[in-house]
């Protein structure tokens, strides 16, 4: 889960996200044969499908994210076939990288039998070459690199253009805080078009400012006539968001989480208006957790639905919970979920 910098990973930029306490388990054994099959614990349908025939958009639903990382590991390593049996209580569509969870899980137990070990950055490579070559969604590699790189009590500060990466302190138990999601219930889907029409925006707008990716664009370089307004504005917000992750990198450096809520409202603020992927209901999530006593609330994950995450203080959590709700309810939304979360183990292999 991103705690901050949004849509700035295929930017080449920095991003802030940790690894949370839900999981996604995957059981594998070996085959020889030369099949790939998977049953999950929480959706209906399996697949058996011939590993050699696994081509880029050969597969839809769940089966595609499990066998990405198959056709990924494949060109590397000798795979006679696998059996898997997964089983999750990552929320689906809720901003929370569960088709990173899912990959990076199966990455792991592939490369396992395959005998082939993996560091934490080669992990994520596979699992992100899996959705973004394989499924075909343009992702940043900020969620796989969490997946399998997350530590307990950090987030981890990812410089995306080189992937050199730091663990930063994040516990807010030790400020009297929590961490809470909000899911609205609203389902995302990145591979909509909408994800991908963002990152065309960004990149368009890199190329009119002669930068190589808006990492090196400025604020003063957005003043161009050269940029179209949307391309302005999708570029402000990349450029704020960065500046945003460093900020809040140094203020969890000095324990000072007040300074951390601030950056997640103006975040906020910049997803909805400059880069416009929030929701109504994310929008009413945030206001009402702001209303009820968060120091600090945003949209996490890429937008259009999913989650907003608040830092609450510890005897809030009741309040934020009916503000939310009758938030909502006003509104004519189905009711959200909320729960908390804290900064987790990323992947592990077990046995």
């Amino acid at each position: 889960m991103n705690l901050i910098g949004e849509h700035t990973d295929y930017n080449l930029g920095f991003v802030l996200p940790i690894a949370i306490d839900r999981r996604t388990f995957v059981a594998a054994g070996p085959r020889t044969d030369g099949r790939i099959r998977g049953w999950s614990m929480q959706e209906a349908e399996s697949f058996d499908v011939d590993l050699a025939s696994l081509l880029p958009g050969s597969l839809d639903g769940w089966a595609a994210y499990a066998c990405g990382p198959a056709w990924v590991l494949a060109q590397e390593v000798a795979l006679a076939g696998a059996d898997l049996v997964v089983s999750s209580d990552v929320p689906l569509g809720a901003g929370l990288s569960s088709s990173a969870a899912l990959q990076t899980a199966v990455s792991l137990a592939l490369a396992g039998m395959a005998e082939r070990a993996l560091s934490g950055t080669e992990l994520a490579m596979v699992a992100h070459r899996a959705e973004s070559d394989f499924v075909g969604v343009p992702v940043g590699i900020m969620d796989q690199m969490i997946s399998a790189l997350g530590r307990r009590d950090t987030a981890l500060f990812l410089d995306t253009s080189d992937v050199s990466y730091e663990h930063v302190p994040f516990h807010p138990n030790d400020s009297g805080l929590v961490l809470v999601v909000i899911d609205t219930g609203v389902k995302h889907s990145l591979g909509e078009g909408q994800y991908a029409q963002r990152r065309r925006t960004c990149e368009e707008a890199a190329g009119v400012l002669g930068v190589a990716s808006l990492r090196e664009a400025t604020l003063e370089q957005l003043d161009s006539p050269a940029l179209t307004e949307v391309q302005r504005r999708r570029a402000r917000h990349v450029v704020t968001e960065n500046e945003r992750v460093l900020e809040v990198v140094s203020a969890l450096l000095e324990g000072d989480l007040e300074a951390v809520g601030s950056a997640f409202v103006r975040s906020h603020r910049s997803l909805q208006h400059d880069f416009e992927v929030s929701s109504p209901e994310l929008d009413v999530a945030v206001e009402a957790a702001l209303e009820s006593g968060a120091v600090g609330a945003r949209m996490t994950g890429g937008g259009f639905g999913g989650s907003a995450i608040a830092l609450v203080p510890v005897g809030s959590t009741g309040a934020l919970a009916v503000g939310v709700e009758e938030a909502f309810g006003a509104s004519g939304f189905a009711s959200p979920r909320l729960f908390q979360v804290a900064a987790s183990d990323g992947a592990a292999s077990h046995g």
